[in-house]
């Protein structure tokens, strides 16, 4: 069904259920009087209790050399509780990779347009094996569905994201890569809380001495979890007293359970195909409404679909007024527990809705546009700021601060106000 006017007028007989990380929502279509609404029931959802973790060391802000910092952790571990003999061997064979901390500190010269990410995405090899895969593991991802609520294409869609669905987990040595990262300071808390979680993996037998390759960032397994994600959220799939991330049982489980946890909502696909009208209000662009209240101003979805008049939903347009235009559910954000990017996000989405036999996207990308450098991003930053457009920094980086900046400066300036920069709408801003 689609967000239509005659939906509204029931609006105020419709109440909210308040979600949380512990509770999704189901809608089911009644009438009353002679209008089909959607009532709203909740379900329960009980994550699987986290295991203990124990206190992590205060970490010590610079080391003059990798030794020094090996003595140091080691040090701090053993008397935070942690078994000498495992740190040990942990350590032993952790050597410095400059590798990881150049790939840690690195920056692409161009940022990508989002049709580069979703041509990666849904390419004709990752397609192809997913629709195979899906298939084969079909009965399983059903089955943690019904238990997660999490949609079956959505847990396969990461499978074949994070690891080519398991052909593909890494070959970086984890402990020194996690090492790396942890004398390198950058990120030295967070490197060191993977090592300590590692650590208790293979203490506990989930993770065997022979399993210690991975990505050069920490991911590990046929999903990728970091360390202490796995340790809070792994779960057994398989059944055989062991979380092993390695294992595609353990791992699809796993991947249905912290979705789940992440407020996961029953019965909601991450986004929805729509249309807005000619007259549309663009300033809007980029916030969250009820569904409701996005019918109210003339957007529509391109397929029939079944919404809550409540249910918050976020207008995107990923790539500017020319792009498609996606109604966002509090689902694509859950996705991003996974990477922090609406581009990866949107691959993911529609990597599962192409593998579960789906059209993709109706409305065709603006590939003529070209994206800014690193360099031009930073200087639009600041010459944003400059005018009272807050970017909230100048790190190179096209962030929510930066777009939405650049939004009201279109708003102001006789552009449509549609937040998306690229070298022809942000031309007239400075010099390149």
């Amino acid at each position: 069904m689609r967000l239509k006017k005659q939906y509204l007028t029931l609006m105020p007989a419709l109440v909210m259920v308040g979600c949380t990380s512990q509770q999704a929502m189901q809608s089911k279509p009644v009438r009353q009087g002679g209008v089909e609404i959607t009532q709203t029931q909740t379900v329960q959802v009980k994550p699987t209790p986290a295991p203990v973790v124990k206190p992590q060391p205060a970490p010590k802000p610079s080391y003059s050399s990798f030794s020094d910092w090996k003595s140091d952790f080691s040090m701090r571990a053993i008397s935070s509780g942690y078994d000498a003999q495992v740190i040990g061997r942990l350590l032993d064979s952790a050597y410095l990779n400059q590798q990881v901390i150049s790939l840690d500190s690195g920056q692409p010269e161009f940022s990508k347009m989002p049709w580069e990410y979703v041509d990666s995405a849904v390419s004709s090899g990752r397609v192809s094996v997913g629709k195979r895969k899906f298939a084969e593991q079909r009965a399983y991802l059903s089955q943690l569905e019904s238990q997660y609520g999490v949609n079956a294409e959505i847990i396969a869609a990461i499978w074949g994201m994070e690891s080519s669905y398991g052909a593909v987990t890494g070959n970086s040595d984890l402990p020194s890569s996690l090492a790396s990262l942890a004398y390198d300071g950058r990120r030295q808390e967070f490197a060191e809380t993977q090592l300590l979680s590692l650590a208790t993996l293979l203490q506990r037998g989930d993770v065997s001495w022979s399993q210690l390759d991975g990505s050069w960032a920490g991911g590990m397994g046929q999903t990728q979890f970091i360390p202490e994600t796995w340790l809070k959220q792994g779960v057994d799939g398989d059944g055989n007293g062991h979380r092993n991330p390695w294992a595609t049982g353990d791992a699809l489980a796993s991947t249905a359970n912290y979705l789940s946890n992440s407020g996961w909502v029953r019965g909601l696909a991450p986004f929805y195909e729509a249309t807005v009208p000619a007259s549309f209000d663009y300033s809007v662009v980029g916030s969250k409404q009820p569904a409701a209240r996005w019918a109210a101003m003339g957007v529509d979805t391109i397929a029939d679909v079944y919404l809550d008049a409540n249910t918050q939903m976020e207008l995107w347009l990923p790539a500017g007024k020319d792009g498609p235009v996606l109604l966002l559910s509090p689902n694509f954000d859950v996705i991003k527990v996974y990477n922090n990017s609406s581009s990866y996000a949107l691959g993911v989405s529609l990597l599962g809705k192409t593998i579960n036999g789906q059209s993709g996207l109706q409305k065709s990308w603006p590939r003529y546009e070209r994206p800014l450098s690193t360099t031009q991003v930073t200087n639009l930053q600041r010459r944003l700021t400059s005018m009272g457009y807050d970017t909230k920094g100048a790190d190179g980086i096209v962030g929510t601060n930066t777009r939405m900046a650049f939004q009201r400066w279109q708003a102001d300036n006789g552009q449509t106000p549609d937040g998306f920069i690229t070298q022809n709408s942000a031309s007239s801003l400075a010099g390149w």
